[in-house]
């Protein structure tokens, strides 16, 4: 490495290398924080748990399986529910399981107005988990 000044007789140029001795001192302090600190982030108590011979609990939801098809009608499994009745059947299905899941399946071509109607009247009733049921796959538009 060259070492040189600007005040220096007969140099008119400043010096062309750059100091690599601040990015070597900065380098060193955070491999020095790491070392230090990587035991750290790893650090467990050990514990051990007791052990008891069970089996597990299958607590599933009931899921209604709710569909409108092309034609605006819609069904609960594979029955068909006239929009008055479809209030009624989800609060059937709240007091049978009041943790009950919709899963909401609308034909391509629905109106917007049938899936919504059914969302209405499936909040009116008190259902809380409405997920909608979509094909995989596909493109977006």
């Amino acid at each position: 490495m060259a070492i040189g000044s600007f005040n220096s007789p007969g140099t008119q140029a400043p010096m062309a290398e750059i100091n690599t001795t601040p990015l070597v001192d900065v380098m060193l302090v955070l491999l020095i924080i790491f070392i230090i600190t990587a035991p750290l982030m790893t650090h467990s108590v050990k514990v051990e748990l007791p052990r008891a011979a069970s089996a597990p609990t299958e607590d599933k939801p009931l899921t209604l399986q709710v569909s409108i098809n092309a034609d605006n009608r819609v069904f609960v499994g594979a029955e068909a529910v006239d929009r008055d009745s479809l209030e009624g059947r989800f609060r059937e299905a709240l007091a049978r399981d009041a943790n009950v899941e919709m899963h909401l399946k609308a034909d391509r071509s629905t109106r917007y107005e049938a899936v919504a109607e059914t969302m209405s009247a499936a909040r009116r009733a008190g259902l809380g988990k409405i997920g909608f049921v979509t094909q995989p796959g596909g493109e977006a538009r």
